[in-house]
């Protein structure tokens, strides 16, 4: 396993890479000390590297979805929640309650802890579900984060749509 800081405009990401797939990312504290691997594998730098320049691409306003080879490992609830979160179009939101009823569980609750297990943020985008009410809910990068991504996005999708 490998891993790599990304410093990016929401905080520093930690991304984690086994057997040439991303597997993590986490939001790290600014003075949380990062421990690398003594040695990297070629293959798991080369996703690191690739998931550096796609995160890149999106804070520039160049990209709007991920295509980075993944691993996800949970629950079938959980790997159905985030299947649903990688189809939210960017510049969109959904609610729990929203995603709740497309999967034919109507407990959002169980949406929002299967959105708060989400080994990926930003490449599996949790951050575009809301509560009902518009509020934003929690994130895992914090609320702030959270806004900053949905702003980032709303401004990227309505300069593409003034454009075409």
């Amino acid at each position: 396993m490998t891993s790599q800081h990304y410093r990016s405009p929401v905080g520093i990401l930690e991304l984690t890479a086994r057997a040439g797939r991303l597997v993590g990312v986490m939001f790290r504290a600014e003075n949380e000390p990062h421990f690398a691997p003594a040695f990297a594998s070629p293959e798991d730098q080369v996703v690191l590297d690739q998931a550096c320049e796609q995160l890149d691409e999106y804070f520039a306003g160049n990209r709007r979805q991920f295509d980075v080879p993944i691993a996800l490992q949970g629950t079938s609830f959980q790997t159905s929640v985030w299947s649903m979160l990688y189809r939210i179009p960017f510049g969109k939101m959904v609610s729990y309650q929203q995603m709740a009823d497309a999967l034919d569980r109507g407990c959002a609750r169980s949406v929002g802890t299967a959105n708060g297990s989400n080994p990926m943020p930003i490449f599996i985008p949790c951050h575009r579900v809301i509560q009902s009410d518009g509020s934003l809910g929690g994130y895992a990068g914090g609320t702030e984060a959270k806004q900053r991504l949905l702003d980032l996005e709303y401004a990227g999708a309505e300069l593409f749509a003034a454009t075409c």
